[in-house]
């Protein structure tokens, strides 16, 4: 997990786009926007000379194609040949310029649009993504996964808690933030699969560098797995930390977040019924993602312990919780879990997330 922002505009080298084509230049940076990137601009090959051989990747219009072969600019990898379906096609000069891709707008908007995100992408380590999942009703794991994401907060992460349960009766509630304003899932429903990483960044309710997406008050609407995913990968490039609250019952929205996910903790109160709900929770889920450990909360009425639970379930135990009252009194007060930074909730998530770091770090 990287450390708060190291991915600068000073630092990240941008796309070098080389057209005097107006309309075509309106074209590609609404491409670039919408794969998260700015880009250099050059009206000519000559104004390009400079900037030419550092570029990640080279556009260059159809318009400039014959000035760029006069110029004798040094061949390189990652040029594409760009012009429009109302123009000439360009295939033979292609071959001159040595270019790798001839892009015809407007068929080839969704490769470029991609070209534009791999870039953007690759200037950052993408964001690690976790679950949290109850293994029985009730049993806590909107408080544990806010707790997390309140904690990675804490520690200066660029953290995004994300509400995968349509009828779990909303995150915001969970944090005390349902006054705040910002894009929920609804307005996300009908979108394409492609989401700018940093408008929707902008556009969530957000504290300091805690961001949420959740539902709103309305009634639950069915939501696409390929938005649920184009949500996920948007913020893998702006974020560190991505906490998915995820439901028992998961729809193909939720799979996909399962899928996403690159570890899941799966909550059990310390009962024996909870275990064996718990256990046909966890076989629903391994399909998905196989990396599951578990978080046992007590108290314990029958003496079950944490590792006979783990043994139970052939899950790795990451950690217990004890109950804690003030922080179910906090939460009808509005106050997010974990943001005391003490008690038994806040040391485990602290746990937890110093662990995804130290990991990361080490990969």
């Amino acid at each position: 997990m990287p450390p708060p922002r190291t991915d600068t505009p000073q630092s990240r080298r941008l796309p070098l786009v080389v057209t005097a084509d107006e309309g075509l230049l309106d074209d590609l940076l609404r491409l670039a926007a919408l794969g998260g990137t700015d880009v250099d601009l050059a009206a000519d090959p000559v104004a390009a000379r400079s900037r030419h051989s550092g570029a990640p990747l080279v556009l260059v219009g159809v318009d400039q194609a014959a000035a760029y072969l006069r110029a004798r600019l040094p061949r390189r990898p990652r040029l594409v040949l760009v012009g429009r379906a109302d123009q000439d096609q360009p295939w033979q000069v292609a071959e001159l310029l040595g270019a790798e891709h001839v892009a015809i707008l407007p068929a080839a908007e969704p490769w470029l649009v991609d070209r534009f995100t791999d870039l953007h992408a690759g200037d950052r380590v993408p964001a690690v993504a976790i679950g949290v999942v109850g293994g029985r009703g009730g049993a806590g794991a909107s408080v544990l996964a806010g707790g997390l994401a309140v904690t990675a907060a804490r520690r200066g992460l660029r953290s995004l808690l994300i509400d995968a349960d349509p009828l779990g009766g909303g995150l915001d509630l969970v944090l005390g933030w349902e006054q705040l304003d910002g894009l929920r899932w609804p307005a996300l429903a009908d979108s394409d699969g492609r989401l700018d990483p940093a408008a929707l960044a902008g556009a969530l309710p957000s504290r300091g560098d805690l961001g949420l997406l959740s539902w709103d008050r309305g009634a639950p609407l069915p939501l696409p797995a390929s938005t649920m995913t184009a949500a996920i990968d948007a913020a893998r490039r702006e974020r560190d930390l991505i906490v998915l609250d995820l439901p028992r019952r998961a729809d193909d929205a939720a799979i996909a977040a399962m899928h996403a996910a690159d570890q899941i903790f799966v909550l059990v109160p310390a009962e024996l019924r909870a275990t064996a709900a718990a256990a046909r929770v966890v076989a629903g889920i391994q399909g998905h993602c196989p990396n599951l450990s578990l978080v046992v909360r007590g108290p314990a009425p029958g003496r079950l312990s944490a590792r006979e639970i783990a043994r139970s379930l052939s899950l790795p135990l990451a950690g217990a919780l004890q109950s804690e009252p003030r922080i179910s009194r906090g939460l009808e007060r509005g106050d997010a879990p974990g943001s005391s930074g003490s008690g038994a909730l806040a040391e485990l998530c602290h746990r937890i997330v110093a662990g995804l770091a130290d990991r990361a770090a080490a990969s």
